[in-house]
């Protein structure tokens, strides 16, 4: 990594997946950098906490715009660079035999996929191969544990040099905190709301297995017309299952409806998590525009970098290249993520 220029001072106000890499970016370039979040150190992340965190451009692009998926694909190459040892064994989509269309529907509105047949997919996870016949292979993609993710680029900020103040909320309009020579940039997800028209909390709920009987190596996705589910390995016989998008800010705890939605579809996919232990069930609150995509606002020295939607994960790192680029070059930001500002006038 190319060491910049002129040395800049960066205070990113939130250590969610995208305030991070915001700062993780900044501080390997040589920028001195502040990172300051609300929560405590083993609390941090907020909606990043439960996220799936898959890295699946090409399964995003079958309702998300095309922009994530060249971008998800840009982060996949900077994820690989932070974590070596990233799982990368793609992902499955499944259906059940009776909703084998959704499958072929799916094929269509995607690309980077293989569709395979019995053997294929016994010899990929030889456990599903008694349920489903068929699959699409989407070899190219991979996942993060999400709260592992995190650590990790809580611990190479400190070795980059970077200050991180934890339990220490910031209050007030941050585009009148910055010093003089200082760039401030918010980070903050939900808590930005009141800053910013347009943002709507989206809530996903998940639910995290213990389930050692079950060996999966790969997110799984189950296709079906009424519950689908993605299930997510997070290492030593630990599943996270989530899927359901709930249009809405409410905090508060996971309904019932959906408790046997995800559980029950976790059976389908596999019947050993017939006998796991719920660890945890839970609600986040994921930030989102109108178009699902992030958007990057100025307002005086204030950057503002939120709105990911259910794609933190696998636009963070893009994310925070493009805005270093901007900030250190001039490079200009895709139109697609700063035309807000410009439709509605806040931030400008």
């Amino acid at each position: 990594m190319r060491q910049a220029r002129h040395r800049l001072t960066v205070t990113v106000v939130g250590a969610g997946v995208i305030g991070l890499w915001q700062a993780y970016e900044f501080a390997r370039r040589g920028h001195r950098v502040l990172v300051c979040e609300a929560a405590p150190e083993k609390a941090t992340g907020a909606a990043s906490r439960l996220a799936g965190a898959m890295l699946a451009p090409y399964c995003e692009a079958e309702t998300a715009p095309a922009l994530v998926t060249e971008l998800g694909l840009r982060s996949l190459v900077h994820w690989r660079e932070l974590m070596p040892t990233l799982s990368t064994r793609g992902t499955l989509v499944v259906t059940c035999r009776r909703d084998e269309a959704e499958l072929f529907h799916f094929a269509r509105r995607t690309t980077g996929h293989l569709s395979i047949g019995l053997g294929d997919l016994s010899a990929l996870e030889s456990e599903l191969s008694q349920r489903f016949g068929r699959a699409l292979y989407y070899g190219d993609e991979g996942h993060v544990p999400p709260r592992l993710a995190l650590s990790l680029l809580i611990d190479r900020l400190r070795s980059l040099g970077a200050e991180l103040r934890f339990s220490q909320p910031v209050s007030g309009p941050l585009w009148l905190a910055a010093g003089a020579g200082e760039l401030v940039i918010d980070c903050r997800g939900m808590a930005a709301q009141c800053n910013l028209a347009g943002l709507r909390g989206v809530a996903g709920e998940m639910a995290v297995l213990h389930a050692p009987g079950v060996r999966l190596s790969r997110p799984i996705r189950l296709l079906h017309p009424r519950a689908p589910v993605y299930i997510v390995p997070w290492g030593d016989g630990t599943y996270m299952v989530g899927a359901t998008m709930l249009e809405s800010a409410a905090v508060g705890g996971m309904s019932l409806r959906s408790a046997l939605e995800l559980l029950g579809s976790a059976t389908v996919v596999h019947q050993g998590f017939a006998g796991a232990q719920v660890v945890e069930m839970s609600t986040g609150i994921r930030p989102a525009y109108d178009d699902n995509l992030p958007k990057v606002v100025w307002r005086g020295r204030c950057l503002s970098v939120n709105g990911a939607y259910r794609h933190g994960f696998l636009l963070a790192p893009a994310l925070a290249e493009m805005v270093a680029d901007h900030l250190e070059m001039g490079t200009v930001l895709p139109p697609e993520l700063t035309e807000y500002k410009r439709r509605t006038g806040t931030m400008a």
